[in-house]
């Protein structure tokens, strides 16, 4: 299947398992082959805790690394959410090994030992409605601005490093409340849930499957979902039934941009937006613009520039 065709569906799948992996490393290589082999592209990371990644390629393709890691003794029964991608979304192949699949950079927490309840789609709503439950996102800054559930919380954070202090500093506002996580496939609430009980909290809850499985399941006249859910490959983002949203990135900063915010004086594809103009300089302008160029040059031979 030719990735530049435009009516070409690719089939994305966001995957992840928590298990006691000693072997990672030894499974990195013939990973790599197996998805290299079979036109797969995207990223995997394999640490002791176990893999975690996304990935796309043809629907028989993702199938056969489906079937192959959940025959692997520790990856059975790996959780797996499956979308639809109009062109190839990623550029190449990687497998990495990492100290932990997610980062949060907190000794001792650990999902297989304990992890929060978690809460299908179709009783999500229920929870989060409870005026007894504290709603809580735990993604980052840049990926609740573009979409969130109503009445959530955003801990304003960059990276996930940032989540246990953030935590930390607002256990009195926890206290004697239902705490209900979100994030975007579920992987990251296993760990945020985990470090909430650590702390003592019993009532701890996380959407299983995250956003992008309630987006699936949950009917767009039903949902609690407000915006776009950022995704982290070139479609960008996704909304209600996994179709793909109208967010572009922005090339110089790689913030994700509603039309309403493109529509600013100072967005300039591939060279600014608002987030990033007055923090670059005219000799990172300039070098952007040429990129832009090489893109726009690229697009029209029908082929896509790797620096897109």
């Amino acid at each position: 299947m030719n990735e530049t065709t435009a009516s070409a569906s690719f089939h994305v799948a966001a995957l992840y398992r928590f298990c006691r992996l000693e072997r990672f490393e030894e499974l990195r290589a013939p990973l790599a082959a197996f998805c290299c082999g079979r036109g797969i592209k995207g990223t995997l990371l394999l640490a002791r805790e176990g893999v975690n990644g996304t990935v796309a390629g043809t629907a028989a393709a993702i199938s056969e690394l489906v079937d192959y890691l959940d025959s692997q003794p520790e990856l059975a029964g790996l959780d797996v959410k499956y979308s639809q991608a109009a062109e190839m979304p990623f550029h190449r192949m990687k497998v990495r090994l990492k100290r932990e699949i997610v980062t949060m950079g907190v000794d001792g927490v650990d999902p297989l030992e304990s992890v929060g309840a978690y809460v299908a789609p179709d009783e999500w709503n229920e929870l989060i409605s409870d005026p007894d439950t504290i709603v809580i996102d735990t993604r980052n800054d840049y990926e609740v601005a573009l979409g969130t559930f109503k009445g959530a919380v955003d801990p304003r954070t960059a990276t996930f490093r940032e989540f246990p202090e953030w935590v930390e500093e607002h256990k009195g506002d926890l206290e004697n409340r239902k705490i209900a996580m979100f994030c975007t496939g579920g992987i990251r609430c296993e760990k945020a849930t985990a470090f909430v009980k650590s702390l003592g909290f019993d009532e701890v809850f996380h959407l299983k499957g995250g956003i992008l499985k309630y987006l699936e399941e949950v009917p767009a006249r039903e949902s609690l979902w407000e915006g776009e859910c950022f995704v982290f490959d070139e479609r960008v983002s996704v909304t209600h039934g996994l179709e793909e949203g109208e967010a572009e990135l922005c090339r110089a900063c790689r913030r994700p941009l509603t039309p309403a915010e493109r529509a600013s004086s100072k967005f300039v594809a591939g060279i600014s937006c608002d987030y990033c103009h007055d923090s670059r300089t005219d000799e990172d302008r300039v070098r952007y613009a040429e990129r832009q160029r090489q893109i726009e040059l690229t697009a029209k031979r029908g082929r896509r520039h790797i620096g897109s």
